[in-house]
């Protein structure tokens, strides 16, 4: 557990192989991400106002990857850690698989969040999956959500309808209608959008719907200048045995890619430049680092066909000698690459059909190395700040075969490109600048935070959820349970005052502005937590946030318009208001006299294929539920999702619709005023019946259970 006189950030990047040394480029998910993430949290961990930052992504177990990612924790510094936690299959899976499983990790992460002992003050939120996850995590903490696009879904999805992908096909691949759909609840959700350029936002981002509501800070990420760095011929020569495997002149000018197989990276537009331009080959050769492999069968489908398209290029144009492909790489080697480039005064390219970013560009730049870069996206903005090369578009060949003949043939031109790429790395682009920006707004979104609760008079326990370090939840139904005796009322609140520990819930019938309306008009403080319409929400805080997991939970099977169809005409059933209507719930006014029994209209609507839970309470009011609804079954996801055993929860209650919170593990309390509908729980575990009403009977089972205590049940 980390000290408390700094702030906590936690940081959330799931997919990729993930440790302190990263082995770049050995799939399709283990790149500039992962590079980025790792560098950010290193950077600001310096700044003595950071407590603590926490890394969580997924714990692996398979003989396929490296043993270290099924290592739980892996220290990255003083303040800084990789915590690992399990989701899904132990095996290595590819982003796209991962969607299936994140409900999952948002229970790991507060599972996590509570042994900590402590609640972190950001989230930061890597890439739409991730997204997903914070967006969960910080409705239920009530903790501002930081997010980090690196690319959006949106964009992907229209470059690759403009390359001719079949609809269907690519939305079963790449999950694009889910990674949408995250996108947006993400721009709904975040405090603070962090972009790398100014058309990252405008362009990309602003093909959301949500987009305009958003706070945006734009933050270029950083270079290592003390490893990227120009150097001298002599120094580079340790490639030169490497390159001879495939180079008949290793020291012409190189024309060097880095970039993983992937179809977006252009390698193919890229190989065609050169291959049909004789001038070119003459001239340089061409250097492609293509990430890390084996045998070319083992990758994945789609750099499979990236590597069997460049080989196939290599043949189609003849040009054995002249092309250099090594298959593995060491990351120490990358920036040797660079410099072995700047001092046979070749060129860096990135052709990608539309970059982020850009980050090669930046570490080109700090090597002394002229770069020719693709017009679509974060290059423009590289190159206005650095001056250091050309932009081209990524789909006209000859235009990139010219832009790269140009940087190499122009000597002057080569070396004002060099210089100015230097001068301008280090004037705009370090770590350091980047983490001082950085902290600076989250600093201010703190401020702004703080602010608001002032404003509002707010405490920060009441903005921030306490369920993560509360150690016992007393659960109460309203009415008649906890108000009806105003001095009873008065006189449980001022327990829970003294229990600070103990976080307070109310579980009702009522619909979530009539449970707020009659709080208000008992003066009772708003509950931490708040189970509304017969257990079909839950709600936290004084936010309001609504619990999102549960939401999903109760999707299960359910048909409310079926419900309708087949109860509309059903003797002693009448819908009420609509007001008392909501998507996990339908209520009607009963007759008993008139309706069917309760195992009669079960078989009715299991009949039609609908899974339902009927609620009959005081002897007039009928809800229909989805099959997992009920205050009860609400109270123990509660238990599961915050990692309290149901023992340390006590649920009181007065009527029918109470009786699945009552008993079990749970230590339920009847108060004295309770209808016949419970008499049946007399003598049944775990369930005490007060001699008291109201609030007061309450006050009863809590000392019955010495609930609260150290030896509470």
């Amino acid at each position: 557990m980390t000290g408390h006189d700094g702030f906590y950030i936690l940081m959330l990047s799931l997919h990729g192989r993930i440790r302190g040394e990263p082995e770049l480029g050995v799939d399709a998910d283990t790149g500039g991400q992962v590079s980025y993430v790792l560098d950010l949290i290193r950077a600001v961990a310096k700044d003595p106002a950071v407590a603590q930052v926490d890394l969580l992504t997924r714990r692996i177990m398979d003989v396929h990857v490296d043993a270290a990612y099924a290592l739980e924790e892996e220290s990255l510094g003083k303040k800084t850690r990789i915590v690992r936690l399990p989701f899904g299959p132990r095996r290595y899976l590819r982003k796209e698989l991962l969607w299936a499983h994140l409900d999952c990790l948002v229970d790991r992460c507060l599972q996590f969040i509570r042994a900590q002992g402590r609640i972190p003050d950001i989230i930061h939120s890597h890439y739409a999956d991730a997204g997903y996850v914070g967006v969960r995590l910080a409705r239920l903490l009530g903790v501002p959500l930081v997010h980090t696009g690196h690319s959006l879904g949106r964009s992907k999805r229209e470059r690759l309808l403009a390359a001719g992908h079949k609809e269907t096909t690519m939305d079963r691949e790449f999950h694009f209608p889910q990674r949408i759909a995250a996108e947006e609840e993400v721009l709904n959700e975040a405090a603070l959008v962090i972009a790398s350029t100014q058309q990252e936002v405008e362009e990309q981002y602003g093909r959301y719907a949500g987009h305009q509501r958003v706070r945006y800070a734009v933050i270029p990420p950083g270079v290592h200048l003390s490893r990227f760095a120009p150097g001298k011929r002599r120094g580079a020569t340790a490639l030169l045995a490497q390159l001879r495997r495939f180079l008949q002149d290793p020291a012409r000018p190189p024309i060097l890619a880095i970039a993983r197989p992937d179809e977006k990276k252009n390698f193919g537009r890229l190989l065609q430049a050169y291959g049909e331009s004789a001038a070119l080959q003459a001239r340089a050769n061409l250097i492609l680092i293509m990430g890390q492999r084996e045998d070319p069968k083992d990758l994945g489908h789609n750099a499979r066909q990236v590597i069997e398209g460049v080989l196939h290029d290599i043949d189609r144009y003849d040009l054995y000698g002249k092309v250099a492909i090594p298959k593995q790489h060491e990351a120490e080697e990358i920036p040797e690459y660079y410099r072995f480039a700047a001092a046979h005064k070749g060129v860096f390219i990135n052709p990608a059909l539309t970059e982020p970013f850009g980050l090669t560009l930046l570490e080109a730049a700090a090597s002394g190395l002229p770069v020719v870069a693709t017009a679509n996206g974060g290059p423009q903005e590289i190159l206005r700040h650095c001056h250091n090369g050309l932009l081209v578009d990524p789909l006209d060949i000859e235009a990139i075969g010219n832009a790269l003949y140009q940087v190499l043939e122009d000597g002057a031109a080569w070396r004002r490109w060099a210089r100015n790429g230097l001068n301008g790395v280090r004037r705009v682009y370090s770590w350091e600048a980047h983490a001082d920006r950085y902290l600076m707004e989250l600093k201010k979104l703190l401020r702004r935070q703080r602010k608001s609760q002032r404003r509002q008079r707010v405490a920060l326990h009441e903005t921030h959820n306490i369920l993560p370090l509360a150690r016992q939840v007393m659960m109460t139904d309203i009415d008649n349970t906890l108000v009806g005796d105003t001095t009873g009322t008065q006189a449980l609140l001022a327990w829970l005052d003294a229990h600070p520990q103990v976080a307070f819930g109310v579980a009702t019938g009522r619909n979530l502005k009539q449970t707020l309306s009659i709080l208000k008009e008992h003066e009772i403080p708003r509950p931490d937590i708040l189970i509304t319409d017969v257990g079909t929400r839950i709600v936290y805080g004084a936010k309001l946030r609504d619990d999102l997991g549960w939401a999903g939970h109760l999707r299960h099977r359910w048909w409310r318009d079926g419900v309708l169809d087949v109860l509309r005409d059903c003797p002693g059933l009448r819908l009420q208001e609509a007001s008392t209507q909501s998507e996990f719930k339908v209520s009607y006014y009963a007759d008993p006299k008139r309706l069917p029994s309760l195992p009669d209209l079960r078989r009715r609507l299991r009949g039609n294929h609908i899974a339902a839970n009927l609620v009959f309470s005081h002897e007039r009011f009928l809800d229909v539920l989805p099959a997992r609804a009920s205050k009860g079954h609400a109270i123990r996801f509660l238990a599961f999702r915050w990692g309290l055993p149901l023992g340390s929860f006590l649920a009181a209650g007065d009527s029918g619709n109470d009786i699945e919170m009552l008993g079990g593990e749970m230590l339920g309390v009847v108060v004295g005023n309770h209808s016949t509908e419970l008499a049946h729980l007399q003598g049944s575990h775990h369930v005490y019946f007060a001699q008291s009403d109201y609030a007061f009977g309450i006050l009863e089972g809590i000392e019955h259970y010495g609930f609260a205590k150290e030896k509470s049940p």
